[in-house]
């Protein structure tokens, strides 16, 4: 039972991380269609970014909590700066072409993005300097940090934010406008450019917050560590329904129970052999299950069909 709820505390934690990367993801398809597969590039750079600016400030004799907050708040500001840039520079001159088209060219960026962070930062692992002191708790058997409870509120906290912000705002309200028929929101007074730019925008302050949560809690960073968490959130995406928020949330958290669980009950019967350094497998096979049996996801799409 302790080995359970272990799991059951690991899979929240890194469900968490899956569910706010995968908002980006599941934001941008439901009102444009795209499938940004540089988002997971922005996460890492938001990551790189808070750790170089917390260390230098923290180097320049400043308190901790201060250093972190400035550093976390450059790192925010400069991933809606990048996420604002790409649609305006990389995806708005292609809206109107065909769909293969913004396809390439989202993940050109990423390995563009990519390329970039490795001659800014090198190839090396970067430290991410301890924000917080650790404190160990136990409950039945199964231990937890301080760190990890923060990382599951922050990440609840900004999940019931963009909830808010969709479906009690003005612009929320323009979003979906736009998700539902851009031409006919457009009559309606609303300006597609601009609400397309904010969910690019907002869906990156999300991945500068899930990047800070993965550099806290695994406490390294490397400038390929965005390909791969972008995968992951991309088929928790699917998991829950692309287009669909609550559908996005939902499939992170449960992407990341079946990843733990897969690890550690299925590496136990395997001797080890499917274990943690292969809990990678598990995410994919759920991305084959899903888009063989319900390729809408389990909470299906909510956004209009598009021809």
């Amino acid at each position: 039972m302790d080995t359970f709820l272990q799991q059951i505390i690991n899979g929240l934690v890194q469900g968490a991380i899956y569910a706010l990367v995968a908002l980006g993801y599941t934001m941008v398809y439901g009102i444009m269609g795209l499938i940004n597969f540089a988002h997971g590039e922005v996460v890492m750079l938001g990551t790189l970014i808070a750790i170089t600016s917390i260390t230098f400030l923290i180097k320049a004799g400043i308190a901790v909590p201060l250093a972190a907050l400035i550093g976390i708040s450059l790192s925010v500001l400069a991933c809606m700066a990048l996420g604002w840039s790409l649609e305006r520079i990389a995806y708005r001159p292609l809206r109107h072409a065909p769909r293969l088209t913004p396809l390439i060219t989202a993940i050109g960026m990423s390995i563009v993005l990519q390329n970039l962070a490795m001659m800014i930062w090198g190839r090396n692992y970067m430290i991410f300097p301890p924000l917080i002191e650790k404190t160990q708790f136990e409950v039945a058997g199964a231990s937890f940090t301080n760190v990890q409870v923060i990382i599951v509120t922050v990440a609840a906290l900004a999940m019931g934010g963009l909830l808010w912000l969709v479906y009690r705002t003005r612009l929320g309200m323009a979003m979906r406008a736009t998700a539902q028929n851009p031409a006919v929101a457009g009559l309606m007074g609303v300006n597609a450019n601009r609400v397309i730019a904010s969910a690019f925008v907002i869906g990156s302050a999300l991945g500068a917050v899930a990047g800070v949560m993965v550099g806290s809690y695994y406490e390294i960073a490397h400038y390929q560590m965005g390909f791969m968490l972008g995968l992951k959130a991309f088929t928790a995406a699917v998991l829950g329904g692309i287009g669909n928020l609550a559908g996005a949330m939902a499939g992170g958290v449960l992407l990341g129970l079946i990843e733990a669980l897969g690890a550690g009950y299925i590496g136990d019967l395997t001797g080890g052999f499917l274990g943690s350094h292969y809990q990678d497998i598990f995410a994919f096979i759920v991305l084959i299950f899903v888009l063989m049996f319900r390729p809408s996801g389990l909470f299906g799409e909510k956004t209009g069909d598009r021809a």
